[in-house]
Formats: C-alpha cells, structure tokens, sequence
C-alpha cells in the first residue's frame, strides 16, 4: 500500500512512459501524414470522438469502482482479522485459567508452567494462521519456515507445511487443543468453549472471504474491453482533433501532438489505476498490508502474553507499506 501523501515523479513515469511514448509517436505520425503528405482523408470529424470519449469514461468509472470494492473488501476483511485476533487472544488468556470448571472432569488444577504452556501455544499458533494466511493469499509458501514456522511446534509445523490449505488445518488444530482444554483439563467450561468457537467460526469467515477474492478474479469482459476502449478512444483521437485545431491557423494543428498525448495520458492512467487495485493480495504497490498487518497482529498478542522481546512495527520501503 502506497502511503505516502502525493505520489512521487519516478513511480508516475513508471506506469506511464510507455503510453506517453507510443502516443507521442503515433499523434506524430498522424500530423506528418495530414500536413506534410496531405493525407487529408485521415481527418474525421470530432463530434463522434468525443461521443466515444464519453462512453469510455462510464466504462472505466465502473470497472474501477469494482476494482476499488474489491481492495476495500480485503482490507476490511484484514480488518476484521485485526480484532478477531484480539478477542481470541484475551479468551485464551482468561478463560484458560487453573479452576477445574468443566463437568464431569476429574483433573488437578493446572500449575503456571503448563497454563503459561497453553496460552502461549493457542496465541502462537494464531499468529502462525494469520502468516500463513497470507503466505497462502500470495502463493509464497516457499517461505513458510522464515515466516510461519517460528510460531509452531517443529513436528507440527512439518505436518501442516504439506497441507493445501495449511490455515485451515491450523485453525482445526486450535478446535483439538480447545476439546482437549475442555473435556481432559477441565480448563474451559462449556459457555467459554463455545464461545472461544464463535470466534474461531469467524476467524473461518475471514479467511474464506479473503481467499474468494483471491480465486474469483475480476471479470474479464469489463478488464479487457476496458483496456480496448481507451486504446480505441486513443487512436481516433488525434484523428478528430488535427482538423479543430487547423482552424486556428496552419502551424497550430501541430498542437494535436501535445493535447491528444494529454488526453490519452488520463484515459491510459484511469484504466491503469483500476487495473492494478482488482486484485489486493499480490504483493504490489496498491494492494492490502498484510506483511505489515500480520506484523502488527504479532506485537500485540505477543505483548499481551507479558513478552518485552518483541519485533518492531515495519517500516514503509520506497512509500510503501508492504
């Protein structure tokens, strides 16, 4: 995600400095053809271009406004699992306590050492769904011992690497963990156990919404004929404009060059802007934190466990907070 306030002269020309050159080159071409060459035919009048011009300017408005629900659905989605993490966290923390309340149990209350044991490994493995999550939204498990493994225990960690869906497998894990608590240790009674599941369900909603906009792309029928459109509306462009500009004396129809380019340009970056925001988890300039927010998630359950050595928020690289 981009954060900084206005965008900086090199990231613009790096979307923009193919465009600028084939459309310098093409409106050119045109002016040489029309004025040195007398190709006359070639002007069309401006009327329909600016018809069209229209029309391309609802096409793209719309595919950007979907392409803008989708960035904003994720990062509320990560929002979402901002504060569920916190919850889950706070439940393990005092629900899971030394009283033996759940019926029917028959066990002796649990000492520090094995409490600190549990709550540690419930918040931990939390913190190792949300990486994975991400991991699994970025198709970057080749990374999975640097940035999941720290977080679970080595065998386990080994066995939920080979899943397809390792989150999932990792939430089911914490469901085990949360029966053993209840029915074995008596740790949890039933009102707490359900609700600690609650908020497991949700942390499932979650990561399914997350993973719908990651295998539903964009429509391509409203991506691509975006795309033609404004290339379309850029060709005929310069063609409409040679013959307005004429009117205002010989040499000032070379001022198509400039203003067609212009024109151009803005159509070119608005289908651009829509095209790099349709999919939030790739990794790039526009899409959704989730580095940075797995990162900020791991600072505040660590802290609530009482740990002092703990990783520092991650900085922005070149604007941008990844």
């Amino acid at each position: 995600m981009y954060v900084r306030r206005n965008l900086r002269w090199h990231v613009i020309w790096k979307y923009g400095w193919r465009g600028i050159v084939v459309f310098t080159v093409y409106s050119v071409l045109i002016c040489l053809l029309y004025a040195v060459f007398k190709q006359r035919w070639i002007a069309i009048p401006w009327q329909p271009v600016s018809t069209l011009g229209i029309a391309v300017s609802f096409y793209i408005g719309f595919k950007n406004n979907g392409s803008y629900d989708r960035f904003w659905e994720g990062r509320q989605l990560w929002g979402g699992i901002v504060n569920y993490s916190r919850t889950w966290s706070i439940q393990a923390l005092e629900y899971v306590t030394s009283v033996v309340d759940a019926p029917g149990v028959d066990a002796p209350a649990a000492s520090q050492d094995e409490l600190s044991v549990r709550h540690r490994r419930l918040v931990y493995r939390h913190i190792a769904w949300c990486n994975a999550v991400r991991l699994n939204l970025r198709r970057q498990n080749d990374q999975w011992e640097q940035q999941v493994a720290p977080f679970l225990d080595p065998i386990e960690s080994a066995a939920m690497k080979t899943k397809q869906n390792p989150p999932t497998h990792l939430l089911r894990q914490q469901a085990a963990d949360l029966r053993i608590l209840r029915e074995e240790r008596g740790l949890l009674n039933d009102f707490q156990h359900v609700n600690m599941m609650m908020s497991m369900e949700q942390l499932f909603n979650l990561q399914g919404g997350c993973e719908r906009i990651k295998n539903t792309p964009f429509p391509r029928q409203y991506a691509f004929f975006s795309y033609v459109f404004v290339w379309l509306f850029a060709a005929l462009l310069p063609l409409g404009l040679i013959a307005e500009f004429e009117k205002l004396g010989p040499h000032h129809l070379w001022m198509t060059v400039p203003f067609s380019v212009l024109v151009s340009w803005v159509f070119n970056t608005i289908e651009i802007v829509g095209h790099t925001s349709e999919n939030p988890f790739e990794n790039e300039m526009n899409d959704v934190p989730m580095t940075a927010i797995c990162r900020n998630i791991e600072i505040d359950l660590r802290e609530l466990l009482g740990e002092t050595d703990i990783p520092a928020k991650l900085d922005p690289i070149d604007d941008i907070l990844y």
